[in-house]
């Protein structure tokens, strides 16, 4: 078989859990005997992609080229695969192969604040198209098929649900804790990690006021890219009177960020809404006890080695934090649960797993 993986969309760097997601799926999927061509555009066509390579020639930092390139040349340079599949919930409507999408979540409509303009619209018109277009669906977890059978009304027997692997095979070497805590002014106390994109529904104004309740208050660290909402949540801390209990380091190198995992009492994730949660999998493979929303598809992905509760209550958050720092011999179970858990999520699977997807699409009438 002869499969084509559309990567239109990757932004290097910037698409996140998506670009992880197609550059493991795009190592994987030889050892399982099948062809693969990765159709990617001008940015992304240059990564190190380890098989055969085509230039889409859009810049996918324009949503209009994206589509573009998408929905109007893509169908054409795909012409010679056996099947195209589609890696971030859009995808051509047509073309003579048969077609595979993978929607990791329907934010668009269950937290809408999640995408901005034109983004928001142009997913309101291409994910339901590509659902309705393609002969086969993956969702990386049963919380995301029930949304698609739901608010895409599609049928489903066409959905498979395909786990994600963890996170990326290679990691920098931590940096050392001495210097990681003067770097960011850490001092000595317990350190409570989330790695969350800075928007409304993941929930980080309940993750404030939740440390404003603890008699003992850890130091809460938030990296990433600052965004406009990060703006309202450091005037929130202010106001909770918790602005010298939060650290907002933006983006880290890889090193740091190994050395924030490796210095962490706890990761928290508060999330509203999860296509499937993969810094929760991150955190427990490196053995951090965590504690999360049970909403979604994260306590499908957590199971039984994390402490999970109602993200819309801060004490009950509250509670969950505070139990983590004052109790280590739970931290310790759920630190080895953690492994345990996480070490069935691998790329070999999901490889694996999406092949029997393509093989059903190749079956398909429709």
């Amino acid at each position: 078989m002869h499969v084509g993986l559309n990567c239109v969309f990757l932004v290097p760097g910037e698409t996140g859990g998506m670009e992880v997601y197609a550059r493991e799926l795009a190592h994987e999927l030889p050892a399982t005997g099948v062809r693969v061509t990765v159709f990617a555009n001008r940015l992304a066509a240059g990564l190190d992609w380890g098989v055969e390579t085509v230039t889409v020639p859009v810049d996918p930092r324009r949503r209009i080229e994206w589509v573009r390139g998408e929905q109007q040349l893509l169908p054409g340079l795909a012409r010679g695969v056996d099947l195209l599949h589609s890696l971030a919930s859009t995808a051509p409507a047509r073309g003579a192969y048969r077609r595979v999408v993978t929607i990791h979540d329907l934010n668009y409509l269950k937290v809408p604040e999640a995408h901005f303009g034109v983004r928001s619209l142009g997913m309101r018109v291409l994910v339901p198209l590509a659902a309705r277009t393609a002969h086969r669906i993956v969702a990386d977890s049963r919380s995301t098929r029930d949304d698609v059978v739901h608010d895409l009304r599609i049928a489903a027997g066409k959905v498979d649900v395909v786990p994600l692997g963890l996170g990326q095979v290679q990691r920098a070497a931590p940096s050392p804790e001495p210097q990681l805590r003067a770097k960011l002014g850490l001092d000595d106390r317990p350190v409570v990690l989330t790695l969350s994109a800075k928007r409304p529904h993941k929930n980080l104004a309940g993750l404030l006021r939740a440390l404003a309740l603890l008699d003992e208050r850890p130091l809460l660290v938030l990296p990433g890219y600052p965004t406009p909402h990060e703006a309202e949540l450091r005037e929130l801390a202010a106001e909770l009177g918790v602005a010298d209990d939060v650290r907002w380091p933006g983006w880290l190198p890889g090193a740091d960020v190994e050395g924030l995992f490796a210095l962490a009492s706890a990761f928290v994730f508060p999330s509203f809404y999860e296509g499937f949660g993969l810094p929760v999998l991150e955190a427990m493979t490196r053995g951090v006890p965590v504690a999360c929303s049970d909403r979604a598809s994260l306590p499908e992905v957590a199971g039984d080695a994390a402490l999970v509760f109602d993200p819309d209550r801060p004490q009950a958050i509250a509670d969950a934090v505070a139990r983590l720092l004052r109790d280590a011999p739970l931290r310790e179970r759920l630190a080895a649960a953690g492994r345990a858990r996480a070490a069935t999520f691998t790329w070999e699977r999901t490889a694996r797993e999406t092949v029997a997807a393509y093989e059903r699409a190749m079956r398909a009438s429709r």
